[in-house]
């Protein structure tokens, strides 16, 4: 037993080692920068838009949140997120290169003392029933561009099309090409019709938030 015992707790002792070293990683910007050209071809062209699995503008990254980056990368490389170029993208990722890239994103094209407003405009009737129902605001902030927890994402001027497609994925979340798993938002986004999350997503595109498409040059 006494054996057992300490087996167990060297354990749960590494587990916590591992756990801690994982949150104490620090992202480097330059070496973001320095390992990003597998992004800027899709989300560094303004306009860009992906054909799988339908025709929408990929997201904007560039001033979003850095500890959502990495858990969304995590997501991917994990098999939660179930879209395979950024499966097979993440899947060649090291923890460290996540935390560079999300470094370098979150602050790329950002202006010192730049946020987003924290009043928005006000959706119409409609459209406020169909936020209040899941509450997005509690979760995405009363401006959808502060989330209470960093790890959310800000979807305050996102592209309509690609929350439209994000929105409709974790409605799919087993599906085994493009479902997303996560239960807080499979259960939130499974109370609506895909009509409503179209209205949800076009408004959430209305607005104005911190995300932005900052084009790079080809050559370094």
């Amino acid at each position: 037993m006494t054996k057992l015992f300490t087996t167990f707790f060297a354990l749960l002792v590494a587990v916590v080692t591992v756990t801690a070293q994982a949150q104490e990683l620090k992202g480097d910007a330059k070496a973001g920068q320095a390992i990003n050209a597998m992004c800027i071809g899709c989300h560094g062209i303004k306009g860009y838009q992906a054909s799988f699995p339908e025709v929408y503008k990929v997201p904007m990254i560039s001033g979003q949140s850095e500890k959502y980056i990495v858990a969304a990368l995590n997501a991917y490389k994990k098999g939660e997120r179930k879209h395979p170029s950024m499966r097979g993208i993440s899947e060649t990722l090291t923890d460290q290169n996540m935390a560079d890239l999300a470094a370098y994103y979150s602050g790329h094209g950002v202006a010192p003392g730049q946020s987003a407003p924290k009043e928005v405009k006000a959706p119409s009737a409609q459209v406020a029933a169909l936020l209040g129902k899941a509450n997005c605001a509690s979760c995405h902030g009363a401006n959808f561009s502060t989330p209470i927890d960093p790890s959310y994402p800000k979807i305050g001027g996102q592209h309509a099309d690609y929350l439209f497609v994000a929105l409709k994925s974790y409605k799919n979340d087993a599906n085994a090409v493009v479902g997303r798993g996560n239960a807080i938002m499979a259960g939130m986004a499974k109370q609506y019709s895909n009509a409503e999350l179209k209205q949800i997503a076009n408004y959430l595109a209305s607005v104005p938030g911190d995300l932005k498409v900052e084009p790079q040059s080809r050559w370094r």
